[in-house]
């Protein structure tokens, strides 16, 4: 996630730093790009009521059973946003919890098994498909994108690679900045102009062109930045070689294989399967006249195979276990989507193939593998390690407080990380850094 996705949550930040050597999970100046997000929302229909009573008496004897994860997803909560669910797989089973409300003004939490928006942990899925599609031979990793998409005259020295690494050099339609360091956005994705478009129809083909109107930032493959639309990109690329849309071939490789019945590929549709937990943004309407609005149905084609996607914690878990676990992508591919760009080191790790790699240092679980993801009120976190046996999924949803995200999110998250990596030893995250 990047920019783009920060202002489209209702928060705001002026850049997003990649320090090679900065710590992951401390404060660099910037608002977090997933807490951002969240900070925007969504919201629909509720849960029955019977549902919602089994659901909140298994999370309260699974926060019995676990404390300390509860207490971890309860400081969200205390920092201001709206609520949490969280599935642990560990060592000692399965706990799954959640804290705070299903909707503002009731005191329902939100389901442990509720569907949410993943943001940009689509992008996981989206890397996935692309390398499958590598492992049946109908794609080469280090082919130029002009010989499979040819309409966008692309540089020939952009590769399906550098897409799934950001490192094509394409300016982003979302949010970037021009060479005097200004900030550019060419689609509304913040404040009162997104409420007013969020549920506009964007095609993938205008947004790549919005993107193409733009010069690259650098040359191909010369250096590290986050871009949406690479991944808009890699979606028509996988539509373009299997005939198919990127919901079917998702559905037959991926969803189906894995029976994650779920996980939803919404493309332009605004609703939210039950049951849910509802998301709120908060913008300024007018000078000094803030709104929070409910905005859990939402149009999230502007975002497309970037992170459109829609699932539950417990289908996250199923599917990061399974592809670390070597069951979707050969070996030799997982390795290659597990080898970080040296520029890219960020809050969440370092990027390699659609996913971050995190070392927790000696005194934790070592090098742990995620790509969270936030979009408008909903942040998704997937966390692994490289044999898929430790897994921590959750969703994220924002309310109506104006919370510090700089500050607060960095320091939830940081906290959340250690108590389930480095056994329970919540804390400074010192040793934590993206992975070389």
């Amino acid at each position: 996630m990047n920019g783009s996705e920060i202002a489209a949550s209702g928060l705001r930040t002026d850049k997003i730093v990649n320090s090679g050597r900065m710590r992951v999970f401390r404060r660099v100046g910037v608002a977090t790009t997933l807490a951002a997000a969240l900070l925007g929302g969504a919201a629909t229909s509720g849960v029955a009521a019977a549902d919602s009573r089994a659901v909140s008496n298994a999370a309260a004897a699974a926060g019995q059973d676990r404390p300390e994860l509860q207490k971890a997803i309860q400081a969200f909560v205390d920092a201001g946003f709206a609520g949490v669910q969280m599935r642990v797989n560990d060592e000692r089973g399965q706990w799954v919890g959640s804290a705070g409300v299903r909707k503002l003004s009731t005191s329902a939490k939100p389901p442990t098994n509720g569907h949410f928006r993943i943001g940009s942990t689509t992008k996981n899925f989206t890397a996935t498909l692309v390398l499958k599609l590598v492992d049946d031979g109908k794609i080469k990793l280090d082919d130029p994108v002009a010989d499979y998409l040819p309409q966008y005259k692309l540089d020939r020295r952009i590769t399906v690679r550098m897409l799934l690494q950001h490192t094509s050099g394409l300016f982003d339609y979302t949010f970037d900045f021009d060479p005097d360091g200004k900030p550019v956005s060419l689609i509304p994705w913040q404040g009162k102009e997104w409420v007013a478009k969020r549920f506009h129809t964007y095609k993938d083909d205008e947004l790549v062109r919005l993107s193409l109107s733009k010069p690259t930032k650098y040359e191909p493959g010369t250096s590290w930045s986050y871009a949406n639309v690479n991944y808009v990109l890699a979606k028509l690329l996988i539509e373009k070689v299997t005939g198919h849309s990127y919901a079917t071939e998702m559905k037959q490789r991926i969803l189906g294989p894995l029976n994650l019945k779920h996980t939803v590929v919404p493309g332009a549709r605004s609703d939210m399967p039950a049951p849910y937990a509802h998301a709120y943004y908060r913008y300024e309407d007018a000078p000094g006249q803030w709104k929070v609005i409910d905005v859990t149905r939402q149009n999230p084609s502007w975002i497309s195979g970037a992170g459109e996607m829609i699932s539950t914690t417990e289908d996250l878990q199923t599917y990061f276990s399974a592809l670390n676990d070597g069951k979707l992508i050969s070996a030799e591919l997982l390795a290659e989507m597990r080898k970080p760009h040296p520029k890219s080191a960020g809050l969440f790790g370092s990027y390699g193939l659609g996913l971050y790699v995190l070392d927790t240092g000696p005194n934790c679980d070592g090098i742990i593998l995620n790509h969270n993801g936030s979009n408008n009120g909903y942040g998704a976190l997937m966390y692994s390690t490289p044999d898929g046996k430790k897994t921590l999924t959750a969703s994220i949803t924002s309310g109506d407080a104006a919370v510090d995200v700089a500050t607060e999110f960095p320091k939830a998250l940081n906290n959340l990380v250690r108590t389930v990596f480095c056994d329970g030893q919540a804390g400074s995250a010192d040793e934590a850094k993206p992975a070389q």
